[in-house]
């Protein structure tokens, strides 16, 4: 650091010299620990010496991430070498259908057109037989042998009139990557949980693969790690396919690896069935795609984000419920207490002013809502998004029972009808974006069965998204995930993502809450700064 501070004084404070003093701090703190820091605005107008700045940067970053990491995450601070082979593209087996495919009017939707990265961590299998099979063989030819069946992930998305989406099936295959890492699973820490160290070696973002249109549908990374595990991670163009179709097409490759010919659940494509009608017609409300401005600049600011995953077992969701009207709580479920609670409190930290309107959009597995039901292999985008709105002033001052009934009512709005709504509103107002201004969205897949992937090594240690704040905007979506803490409480992680100033708060607000019932949420919490 004294070799770093001496650096920085003979750095001009210009808008040159500050980029220059961002990115001396970055080399030096670690690239691979995701460490990113936005230069105070104080040193754009000359107001703090480059030599204070130093130490303020030094005592309110450095230090404070150092409490954290040691103290509350343990592994957040590890870092390692990965090293990859070149990357590949994995072909389907056999010669499979060179034909075209649409997106339902459900998948094609601009809120969509984005990357999901998924990780899972698997130990090394005691079984000797086993121990001496390679996790990157075995599972790259299984991938291969499984878009004999899925071969339209092996396609490439194109866009037609109206900005309508087809699935290319040309068979060229998913990218795929073999890497080894100096690492044991067991320098990950006890509990593992979003967000992980050095993520972007563990899932390597290969140039120009990221778009979503003339790109593979799917990445994936297979790490070796030194104690024998394996680390399995994926990014998928949402447009293709929701988690519980993305986990679908994980187990038919984990079947195929552990030796079977023929996924026990065979894909269904369909789509068909979640496209607008003819003529469409929106016959439902639907506040998540309301046009709203942000003239106030109410947008999560991406400078200075902090990711930070917070645990909620039985005790904590048992004091959350004490909170509530009895009666209430006796009908609603833990995700409606949860979302409502976070919704809540993360308001607050932002602070929106009183009479602005803030939205929470849940996502609804609407599989079940069709008659018939969509069929159980269907792999495509079957949700929706429904919205409860209110003002930021109302949600604030009112019990945790009112942000709770809206919740509630949110979820009851999703019916087939309101998915054929949708449909028609994309088709009619051109595939809108979902509202994204003072807007919370919350997905739980705690349920879609990431911890239960078997590619011939057990469950995972830990299966999953690799991050909470996913999307085109930042810090707007968070995911329940299920987990098991280092005392062996299950228990649902949720990985939040805010700008530094509303972080402190947001945690503030979790721990009023609690602490009348004598439970303390930072306990069990995470913390990193973001690369944004």
């Amino acid at each position: 650091m004294r070799k770093m501070y001496l650096q920085a004084k003979t750095i001009k404070c210009t808008r040159r010299g500050v980029f220059l003093l961002q990115l001396l701090l970055r080399m030096s703190y670690g690239y691979c620990c995701n460490q990113w820091y936005c230069i105070n605005p104080m040193l754009w107008e000359g107001s703090l010496s480059l030599s204070k700045y130093i130490r303020w940067w030094w005592s309110n970053h450095c230090a404070r991430s150092s409490l954290f990491v040691d103290n509350k995450m343990g592994s957040k601070s590890l870092t390692f070498r990965v090293t990859r082979q070149k990357p590949e593209l994995v072909r389907p087996a056999k010669s499979t259908p060179r034909e075209c495919k649409l997106l339902s009017d459900i998948d094609d939707q601009e809120g969509l057109r984005f990357q999901v990265p998924v990780i899972q961590f698997y130990r090394s299998d005691d079984d000797h037989l086993h121990s001496r099979r390679d996790p990157v063989k075995v599972i790259r030819e299984a991938i291969a042998k499984a878009l004999v069946f899925y071969y339209p992930f092996a396609g490439r998305l194109r866009e037609c009139a109206g900005r309508k989406l087809v699935v290319d099936c040309t068979g060229e295959g998913v990218m795929f990557i073999e890497a080894d890492a100096e690492v044991t699973l067991e320098q990950f820490g006890e509990e593992l949980q979003p967000p992980f160290p050095c993520l972007e070696e563990l899932l390597y973002d290969v140039p120009e693969s990221a778009g979503v249109l003339h790109c593979p549908l799917l990445l994936i990374q297979v790490t070796r790690l030194r104690c024998g595990g394996f680390i399995f991670a994926v990014r998928l163009n949402h447009t293709m396919a929701d988690g519980t179709g993305l986990v679908q097409f994980m187990n038919a490759v984990g079947e195929i690896a552990r030796g079977a010919s023929t996924p026990s659940v065979l894909p269904v494509w369909q789509r068909e069935r979640l496209n607008a009608r003819d003529p469409p017609r929106v016959a439902c409300i639907h506040h998540e795609y309301d046009e709203v401005p942000d003239t106030k600049g109410t947008i999560i600011p991406l400078d200075d984000m902090v990711h930070r995953s917070f645990f909620f077992g039985p005790a904590e969701v048992s004091a959350l419920r004490k909170s509530i009207p009895l009666d209430i709580s006796r009908k609603c479920t833990t995700f409606e207490v949860l979302t409502a609670y976070l919704w809540r409190c993360r308001t607050i930290a932002l602070q929106p002013e009183p009479n602005e309107e803030v939205r929470m959009i849940c996502v609804i597995n609407a599989r079940s809502k069709f008659d018939p039901p969509l069929p159980q292999g269907y792999y495509g985008n079957g949700f929706a998004l429904p919205a409860a709105l209110t003002t930021a002033g109302e949600l604030c001052k009112r019990p945790l029972g009112y942000a709770l009934e809206l919740v509630t009512k949110a979820k009851g709005d999703v019916t087939e009808d309101y998915m054929n709504s949708v449909a028609d509103l994309m088709v009619i107002k051109g595939r809108p974006h979902f509202t994204v201004v003072r807007t919370y969205l919350v997905s739980d897949v705690t349920r879609i069965g990431f911890n239960e992937v078997d590619f011939g090594w057990g469950r995972p240690e830990y299966g999953g998204p690799a991050k909470g704040g996913v999307g085109a905007i930042p810090g707007l979506l968070s995911f329940y995930i299920t987990v098991t803490n280092k005392n062996g409480e299950k228990g649902i992680v949720v990985p939040i993502c805010l700008p530094g100033f509303a972080m402190d708060r947001f945690v503030r607000e979790l721990e009023k809450l609690l602490s009348n019932n004598h439970h303390s949420i930072i306990d069990g919490s995470t913390f990193v700064r973001s690369a944004l």
